[in-house]
């Protein structure tokens, strides 16, 4: 998810996507620990759209 489409969502939504995204981390992390990934890029790519959604969040709690 690019910052530009961060930016758009609401507050509800950013949170929801961001329970979303933890939970198909975690899910990811534990399907790797088990077998190896396909793609273990995945895992980067959930990680940072992980961090981008709280970002967001913590900077429009600022506001």
């Amino acid at each position: 998810m690019k910052q530009s489409e961060v930016k758009e969502l609401s507050v509800a939504e950013l949170q929801e996507k961001l329970g979303k995204s933890r939970k198909a981390y975690a899910d990811l992390k534990m399907a790797h620990a088990v077998s190896p990934l396909e793609n273990p890029i995945q895992l980067r790519t959930v990680r940072k759209s992980i961090a981008r959604l709280a970002t967001e969040l913590t900077k429009r709690e600022q506001q």
